[in-house]
């Protein structure tokens, strides 16, 4: 069984822990058909204090525990602040040490919106890509300035840390998790009830640090987040130098010794991940999907597809639809 908890404070958007706590939960009763009607995912509320809780919009909640007594975790969620975030974050900081505990344990914590303050305010983000609700972000980024804001993404996650800049991404996140403990067939399952129409997938919403971008070098990880941002835009390897103010041969270098790749090697995995996305979430044609990752050429894309994949665009989008929207077993 999975055990996942919220925390609640006065200022706390009541859909940042329903919506959630609903998603795991139908997850839940779908892998319990398996296992012989046993839940799979235990789901708390927990807070400071062990009492009735009336948030700041008037909805009232009564935790399960405080924060001291919750058990092992499998994911702490740290829902949306409403308004400033600053008094949560001056009256959490008798319990923060309890979620640096948590981290330390290999919990996955998830922050929405503002609650990113909470996760900074412990230092646990500092060095690490996150996000946080739009109206907050030069304010974020002049109280926390080692935590590398990514302004550009709902959605980052670098470790077992996830930050979501808006409740209604948080949806994405779980049914990211719901895939990776029960499998792709619950999630699309689950994914359906709560969100039919075809969306981005976790994967392709979300800014990930991955293996490639876990390196120390800082140009270098300008260089791959400047190529992630222009992705439809047609590139050059000296455009993208001289924006760096390196020579085309020293960034090649320097781009090799971090990675393992050439900056346009780096460059078409990233355009065909962006492919893969499109072509299972979104019913564009192949021709726009080809200009929206840079490549109007849409015959060397194509190719390029082929290289990767092993198959043409069309094939790839019939395969993996047809896993995705398989008939389920009743």
């Amino acid at each position: 069984m999975y055990t996942a908890a919220a925390l609640v404070y006065p200022d706390a958007l009541a859909t940042s822990i329903t919506l959630p706590m609903e998603i795991l939960l139908a997850a839940s009763q779908m892998a319990s058909l398996r296992k012989r009607g046993k839940p799979q995912v235990r789901f708390l509320l927990a807070a400071p204090a062990r009492r009735q809780l009336t948030l700041g919009t008037g909805i009232t909640l009564k935790p399960d525990l405080t924060i001291d007594q919750l058990p092992q975790l499998d994911l702490l969620l740290l829902p949306a602040i409403w308004r400033s975030p600053l008094p949560t974050v001056d009256a959490a900081r008798d319990w923060l040490p309890s979620v640096e505990g948590h981290a330390a344990t290999g919990t996955k914590i998830c922050t929405v919106g503002t609650a990113s303050y909470l996760l900074a305010e412990t230092g646990l983000l500092d060095g690490k890509p996150a996000t946080t609700h739009w109206h907050y972000f030069d304010r974020f980024a002049g109280r926390y300035p080692r935590v590398r804001l990514k302004t550009r993404h709902l959605i980052t996650q670098c470790d077992n840390y996830y930050c979501v800049g808006s409740v209604n991404s948080i949806a994405d996140v779980m049914i990211h998790l719901v895939e990776e403990w029960f499998g792709s067939r619950i999630a699309r399952a689950v994914e359906n009830q709560f969100s039919p129409e075809i969306r981005r997938s976790f994967s392709g919403a979300a800014y990930q640090e991955e293996p490639l971008t876990s390196h120390h070098d800082e140009t270098v990880l300008e260089a791959q987040e400047w190529l992630q941002e222009h992705l439809s835009t047609p590139m050059t390897l000296a455009s993208l130098a001289e924006h760096l103010g390196l020579s085309v041969r020293t960034l090649n270098r320097r781009f090799r010794q971090a990675t393992g790749l050439s900056p346009q090697a780096y460059l078409q995995t990233l355009r065909i991940a962006l492919a893969k996305d499109l072509l299972r979430h979104s019913n564009l044609p192949v021709n726009d999907i080809a200009w929206q990752t840079g490549l109007q050429d849409v015959s060397y894309f194509g190719q390029l597809f082929r290289r990767h994949a092993g198959m043409n665009p069309l094939a790839y989008r019939q395969a993996v639809r047809g896993k995705l929207f398989a008939p389920q077993d009743n």
